[in-house]
């Protein structure tokens, strides 16, 4: 349960996954190394600041009480003295997302002056109309000046309004704190460009590894950067030179066989039609050229097979006049197949391997169908389709794959003799090379058939 959510949560590419796990590095070493500053660096001077402050102020508060009144009067009107506190004045700095850190640095430095402070005196911080800090002074003890009654004059508490000390402030430490998120998000655009230049070779790995399954053969991998990446190149470079060596190996082996046997089968279909006498019966010269074609006809097939265009160039032309061609050659074999065939647009394909791939098709469907032979055509915005259907009994999705595989025949097959189970894996290693696909379909109204999807780019 906790390994398929985190593997839903998690990037699907190795990428966005180097990406993210960068920047939770970094946003965890910024996240540490600020509650390291605050807690070990800034705490302590905010509160030796605030106890420095809290000193003046005692100070201050002892010299207003021990001045005459006079000079008192003069010095507290000199300071701004108000017997009123102003509404701006607030027991706590006003909350700010944004100033999140000076938020925190004044309620820090107001709850450490409040511990230092004789009993008392209160302090009110103003942000509105400039950044002030009130203090409530002692009521001055002096009992000299008497009022028109002769009595002792009340005393009256003062509130002088003071400047905050740069170390309350914390605007220093936010254009630090600016800095190290911008260094951060510098580090992480850094660590994405260094990811996109090593991931650069892996697509170039994974385009030259879908080319060599489609059947073209790629060219050499670039060996250079990092020596990891270099050594899986050298590997696949190593691995498409053994792999071409192979098929080269194979069409040789293949093509010598099919040179080797078809030679003594030419030989024998002469000897027989020298020893067989005009009078006898042909029958069996008949039965035996039939087996021959048989022979003939595989060994075409392993030949097909092995080939499959790849050494054909390919050119630009329209598929709607090879299918006319082809149909116009079965109807003069008598098999007649219905055309529907909409406006298409030229693209590039191998001629002779597309005959060949359209061969197969025509003919399971003559030989396993037998009736509602036809051939359609269309086109989307990315692809090119061509369908050819027949009335056969269906066979189930599983079979219609397992035929792609080579050597494999559908139950339908069975009475048919002469085939190897070539004929769907040719059509499907064909389609593969011009970039397409092969795709089995029930026909609407019974029967099967067969798409060939074909990419606008084909080739």
């Amino acid at each position: 349960m906790t390994r398929s959510l985190l593997q839903s949560v998690l990037p699907r590419t190795l990428l966005a996954r180097n990406i993210a796990l960068l920047i939770a590095l970094v946003v965890l070493s910024q996240v540490c190394s600020l509650a390291v500053l605050l807690h070990y660096v800034q705490r302590p001077r905010v509160e030796r600041a605030a106890a420095v402050f809290a000193t003046y102020v005692t100070t201050l508060d002892n010299l207003l009480q021990s001045t005459p009144r006079a000079a008192r009067d003069a010095l507290a009107a000199r300071l701004d003295a108000r017997a009123r506190l102003p509404g701006a004045a607030l027991a706590e700095p006003p909350a700010s997302l944004l100033r999140g850190y000076r938020n925190y640095q004044r309620k820090l430095f107001l709850a450490s002056l409040r511990e230092h402070l004789p009993a008392g005196m209160e302090a009110r911080w103003q942000t509105e109309g400039g950044q002030r800090l009130w203090i409530r002074m002692h009521a001055p003890a002096d009992a000299s000046g008497d009022d028109a009654a002769g009595a002792a004059a009340p005393a009256t508490p003062y509130w002088i309004a003071l400047p905050i000390p740069e170390d309350a402030q914390g605007s220093g430490l936010d254009a630090a704190i600016l800095l190290s998120l911008g260094l951060a998000a510098l580090a992480a655009l850094t660590g994405y460009a260094i990811q996109l230049h090593l991931n650069r070779p892996l697509q170039e790995l994974t385009r030259a590894a879908r080319r060599l399954s489609d059947g073209d053969a790629p060219p050499p991998l670039p060996t250079e950067g990092p020596l990891e990446i270099a050594a899986v190149s050298r590997a696949f470079n190593q691995m498409t030179q053994a792999l071409q060596q192979a098929e080269a190996t194979r069409a040789l082996m293949l093509a010598g066989i099919s040179h080797d046997i078809r030679t003594p089968l030419t030989k024998l279909r002469l000897s027989m039609a020298l020893a067989m006498p005009e009078s006898s019966d042909s029958s069996f010269v008949v039965a035996a050229e039939s087996y021959l074609d048989q022979i003939e006809t595989i060994l075409q097939q392993f030949m097909d097979y092995a080939g499959s265009g790849e050494r054909e160039p390919a050119e630009p032309g329209d598929l709607n006049a090879l299918i006319e061609r082809l149909a116009g050659d079965f109807a003069g074999l008598g098999h007649e197949f219905e055309l529907s065939l909409a406006r298409l647009p030229l693209i590039a394909y191998r001629p002779v391997s597309m005959m060949r791939l359209l061969m197969n098709l025509m003919q399971n469907a003559i030989v396993y169908g037998g009736s509602g032979l036809a051939v359609r055509s269309w086109a989307t915005d990315d692809a090119v389709y061509v369908a050819v259907g027949d009335r056969g009994k269906g066979l189930s999705a599983e079979e219609l794959e397992q035929l792609k595989a080579p050597f494999q025949r559908g139950r339908n097959a069975r009475a048919h003799s002469g085939g190897t189970g070539l004929g769907l894996a040719i059509v499907e290693r064909i389609a593969r090379l011009h970039g397409g696909r092969v795709e089995f379909h029930a026909r609407e109204g019974g029967g099967l058939e067969v798409w060939v999807v074909l990419p606008r780019q084909a080739g």
